[in-house]
């Protein structure tokens, strides 16, 4: 009788479950898979969010990510001598996993965006305003992604198709080419544009995220890297038309790299990074991708490296005497210093006392040059170094020294108007020679500074404009921030002796401490021009052909039996890829 009840109660209980089917079949939300997430648009949202996150991660834009360029360019040197210096001197091993954290968080930004993409359709027509808008975003990052990952690391894996994950096939593909990495940026960024809505259209949304104008503004520089003059400048004109949006210079250069809603998303802003301001953070430093913690800074942590020792910075990264000197070469019109001086080098300069926050550094007054022991005027104590101001707090006047780690809020403005600007002069000049057009262009940059504006009657060839953009306006303009590694890039200066030459005496330094100062064991100051002859160093004199790439780590190659090293793993130069493209390299023309 017992077993008759039980057979019984399994009989009933098969049965319930055979009728009821149909309305018991549904996904647990706490236990999704890729096969079921991302079925309807507010998970695609969340995939959004979590692409916009991993671009503000260790490798991506948070610190190493950021850095690495930095290093690459002759505007910062590395004053530590230690952390980045591989990098600085370019000459990085395979073997520095340092190396690998860009390549690493990269993929898991495009992996995010691969995944949203399948979910999304080919046709663009059939998607709704919403639709497009996630479609738009995610090819913008993807392109990011690789627009990073070739400028880097040459030759990366081109990985756009979500299937290719259901394999170890797939998962352990092969290298593209570089141009193959760049034909696959230029699609995914023009796609995006015809997509996302304008900045104006956006509204509220747009502030944070990328629009056409990003997507156009980053079109526009990939082409650029393989020297497509002539489509670049009819995307720069229709930004500067405002196709994708009103953009506008700010009437204060510094207000780029304040923290603060006054500030950030701002008319000159085609695109950048957002951190949380200071006093709104968590406290948890979230280096890496798997970190997940909910109570996580948020910000990051170029201010560190930046920061000079004696405000609590880690001191590693100083701005060039080649910059502060060129800046301290024209003055305004009436008079004065550049003020993007003020916002680039933190320097003691008498004429900042009635300028801005004044004579400060993360709010304690500097009253002389090098004589105080309590005025952190350098950036590391032993090797010396110029202070770098911008994207740091050292000029807000919002603390008193650097809270070390991933807490700096401050966006990463990645892309501003005065770039459109600059570049548009930069492409009129290469098709058509100096012209009245690009002149303008470029003065508006110069004038917002208070500069006087070129003539063009001063520039009798291509050559002299050129040196004119790529020396002197957009370091003045740009100087240590992310970029300047790119541009050296694309203008090919790694394979001209003339031009290499002109990069080792750009970077060249003398260590510095004060006790030497004092002591009388050095004359200069770290302000002064340096000679390259008897200089202590410059970063370029360790430069092997190839390294203007980073290497793929080994460990990497390792795991991957069908991937193979770059230009900067062989240290094979690329010389004969840039000429025989037939790109010019333009001459060295004093300025």
């Amino acid at each position: 009788m017992k077993l008759y009840r039980i057979s019984l109660a399994i009989l009933l209980g098969l049965s319930t479950l055979t009728s009821c089917d149909d309305k018991l079949d549904v996904t647990n939300p706490n236990q999704q898979t890729a096969a079921t997430f991302g079925s309807d648009v507010d998970a695609l949202e969340e995939n959004v969010i979590a692409a916009y996150n991993h671009i503000r991660m260790e490798g991506t834009y948070a610190r190493v990510g950021y850095m690495l360029d930095v290093c690459r360019g002759d505007e910062v040197w590395n004053s530590s001598q230690v952390w980045y210096m591989p990098f600085d001197d370019l000459n990085v091993a395979f073997t520095d996993e340092i190396g690998q954290w860009s390549w690493r968080d990269w993929y898991y930004t495009i992996n995010v965006c691969n995944y949203t993409l399948s979910r999304c359709g080919e046709d663009n027509s059939a998607l709704s305003e919403q639709m497009k808008r996630i479609k738009g975003q995610m090819l913008f990052l993807r392109g990011l992604g690789y627009y990073n990952l070739a400028g880097y690391y040459q030759n990366p894996i081109l990985i756009t198709d979500y299937n290719t994950y259901s394999t170890l096939n797939g998962l352990y593909g092969s290298n593209n080419t570089y141009d193959e990495v760049w034909d696959q940026v230029e699609k995914d960024f023009a796609e995006a544009m015809t997509l996302l809505p304008t900045r104006d259209a956006g509204g509220e949304w747009a502030k944070g995220r990328a629009t056409s104008g990003s997507a156009a503004g980053y079109y526009a520089r990939a082409l650029m890297m393989r020297h497509k003059y002539s489509e670049a400048l009819t995307v720069l004109r229709a930004i500067i038309n405002g196709q994708y949006g009103t953009y506008k210079l700010m009437a204060n250069y510094g207000d780029n790299f304040r923290e603060g809603s006054a500030f950030e998303n701002n008319d000159e802003s085609l695109f950048e990074i957002q951190f949380l301001d200071y006093g709104s953070q968590g406290v948890d430093d979230e280096w890496t991708p798997v970190n997940t913690s909910p109570n996580a800074t948020q910000g990051s942590a170029i201010e560190s490296n930046f920061g000079p020792g004696d405000c609590g910075g880690w001191a590693d990264l100083s701005a060039s005497p080649w910059l502060y000197n060129l800046f301290k070469a024209e003055r305004t019109v009436s008079g004065t210093l550049d003020p993007r001086l003020y916002w680039t080098i933190g320097t003691y300069e008498p004429e900042w006392d009635g300028f801005e926050y004044g004579n400060v550094c993360y709010t304690i007054p500097q009253s002389d040059d090098w004589g105080n022991d309590d005025i952190p005027l350098v950036t590391n104590n032993n090797y010396g170094g110029l202070p770098v101001a911008k994207n740091t707090n050292l000029r807000t006047g919002i603390y008193d020294k650097v809270v070390t780690g991933l807490h700096c809020g401050i966006n990463l403005r990645m892309m501003r108007y005065s770039d459109v600007l600059l570049r548009a002069a930069e492409c009129e000049n290469e098709l058509n020679g100096p012209t009245q057009q690009a002149i303008d262009w470029i003065n508006q940059v110069r004038n917002r500074a208070g500069l006087a504006g070129l003539k063009l009657a001063d520039f009798n060839s291509k050559d002299k404009l050129f040196e004119q953009i790529a020396n002197v306006e957009r370091p003045k303009e740009f100087g240590c921030e992310f970029g300047r590694g790119f541009d050296l890039l694309r203008w090919g200066f790694f394979y001209s002796a003339e031009r290499l030459q002109q990069l080792k005496e750009h970077a060249a330094v003398n260590f510095w401490t004060k006790p030497n100062y004092r002591d009388g064991v050095v004359t200069f100051t770290p302000k002064d021009a340096v000679s390259y002859g008897s200089c202590s160093k410059s970063s370029y004199d360790n430069y092997v052909p190839g390294h203007e790439f980073f290497p793929i780590f080994q460990g990497t190659l390792n795991d991957n039996p069908n991937l193979v090293g770059n230009s900067a793993n062989n240290s094979t130069s690329n010389a004969e890829y840039f000429t025989g493209n037939g790109w010019t390299i333009h001459p060295v023309v004093n300025y």
